[in-house]
């Protein structure tokens, strides 16, 4: 990380590399027992991506675990996933080793059709609306 970052607002003004490298330092700072690593790779150039997967790697253990949700084999490459799992429509379909990233990467998602998953389209899908459990006359009335 460059030395001038320390003196900013935490993210503020930050290039997308510069947030996921700051997200990867924090992570190593902390040690935590587990992670999820969500889209890590978006944005980053080539230089970037190499530093935080060595960055990843670096803390592999037996005390630590990572989940690491991606759609680009690249990231997949420089870090070996022990277990790769298919999330299609908010389901795991399926379960494998790295094979699964080579077969998407060579071949797409048009496979898992075949195997009688349905896939929607983006624009079928409707939207999740996340509220509150209750709204407050709710709870004060009952």
């Amino acid at each position: 990380m460059n030395e001038n970052l320390a003196h900013r607002y935490l993210n503020e003004g930050f290039s997308g590399g510069e947030k996921k490298r700051n997200e990867i330092l924090q992570m190593k700072l902390l040690q935590p027992q587990f992670a999820l690593l969500d889209a890590i790779d978006s944005g980053l150039d080539v230089d970037a991506l190499r530093i935080v997967s060595d960055a990843i790697n670096s803390m592999r253990s037996d005390d630590f675990a990572c989940v690491m949700v991606s759609h680009y084999e690249r990231l997949f490459e420089l870090v070996k996933p022990t277990h790769v799992h298919v999330l299609v429509n908010g389901q795991i379909v399926m379960s494998g080793g790295y094979e699964l990233v080579e077969k998407i990467d060579k071949e797409g998602y048009e496979w898992i059709k075949e195997l009688g998953i349905d896939i929607q389209e983006e624009e079928e899908r409707k939207p999740i609306i996340l509220e509150s459990c209750g709204h407050k006359e709710m709870m004060n009335n009952g």
